[in-house]
């Protein structure tokens, strides 16, 4: 897995570093950004069945959304498109939401009493979802600072190494336990569906 995983960064920060062609033009102008991210003012409460996997959903969907509406501009970062003002300001809010969507989260689930059967998954849940977001910043870093250096006419240097040891837990392994968890608990969501 790991030497999948290094192949994959590999090919994907030299794509990064190369001037693509490319026919299809991105249209950041029209990417909505999501308006529902998950949320909760409840601490220390009972949550019932019915709601921790309502919340989860919310979830899980506002990551998909929030995803999906990163896209464009990543792949104009990728292909070292400039982003306009507003360009730049959609993207920022993107992440911001990202970001709190994922510590609503994890607060709502640390400073609740889940059902028994939810403790664990809502927590690796949780860890899964934030380790995709911090590794896509990381690489987004990444992919920065070896853009800088190949335009310096500096050789990039890429700790591969220290990028897999961090984002440990976020692999297919863990992905297959959260989609088996959420269809034996019948929550039909919109993320994984690639």
């Amino acid at each position: 897995m790991k030497r999948f995983l290094v192949g994959f960064l590999l090919v994907f920060i030299l794509s990064a570093c190369s001037q693509v062609e490319n026919d299809e033009i991105l249209h950041t102008q029209n990417v909505e950004i999501p308006s529902t991210i998950f949320t909760s003012e409840k601490q220390n409460s009972v949550i019932d069945e019915e709601e921790i996997k309502l919340s989860i959903k919310t979830y899980l969907d506002s990551f998909e959304e929030l995803s999906n509406a990163s896209e464009p501009f990543q792949e104009m970062i990728y292909e070292e498109q400039e982003l306009n003002t507003e360009d730049l300001d959609k993207f920022d809010k993107i992440n911001a939401l990202t970001k709190e969507n994922d510590e609503n989260f994890s607060n709502y689930i640390l400073n609740n009493t889940l059902p028994k059967d939810y403790r664990e998954e809502s927590k690796r849940i949780s860890r899964y979802i934030t380790g995709v977001n911090e590794l896509l910043y990381e690489i987004d870093g990444m992919v920065d600072r070896v853009t800088d250096d190949a335009s310096k006419g500096v050789i990039p240097k890429v700790n591969f190494t220290s990028i897999i040891d961090k984002f440990d837990g976020v692999n297919g392994k863990e992905q297959k336990k959260i989609e088996k968890f959420l269809h034996k608990k019948n929550i039909e969501t919109k993320a994984f569906e690639r």
